[in-house]
């Protein structure tokens, strides 16, 4: 599962495709309309999806990309709670997902926004097994 290219963007929902760097913002694609939009730094903050990581009772921390991996493991069985469920039932499902997660320091906010993004990325079919990528990524490279 690859988060290189997936960014969150202060005050727009869900998560968009980074296409290009500008000194002064990003240039961001919408993966349903597959616009192309500039957004600027002055008025917004850029988050890439693989810098996020959940802290664990540990005192380490647990990349995105691993919570998204659990996820995606037990959706069948189990699969992510609404986010308007009670506070309650969202932290029990997440407890399911990464059971030693730091509870003091993990709010329920972030765990509600790490769900709709799971939700929003899955609806569009964006998890693609690490097997599968480094077959595309070899395929093209041959053809290169």
């Amino acid at each position: 599962m690859d988060l290189k290219k997936l960014v969150a963007v202060s005050g727009m929902a869900g998560v968009f495709k980074l296409v290009s760097n500008r000194s002064n913002g990003l240039i961001v694609q919408d993966f349903d309309t597959l616009k192309k939009k500039f957004v600027s730094s002055r008025k917004h903050q850029f988050t890439p999806l693989e810098t996020i990581s959940i802290y664990t009772e540990d005192d380490e921390t647990s990349e995105l990309k691993e919570v998204f991996q659990g996820m995606l493991d037990q959706i069948e069985e189990r699969p992510p709670v609404s986010t308007s469920a009670s506070p309650d039932e969202i932290r029990a499902y997440f407890e399911t997902v990464l059971p030693n997660f730091d509870k003091e320091r993990v709010y329920l906010s972030d765990i509600k926004k790490l769900i709709k993004w799971f939700n929003f990325l899955n609806q569009r079919d964006l998890f693609v097994p690490e097997e599968e990528e480094a077959e595309v990524e070899t395929t093209t490279e041959e053809e290169a």
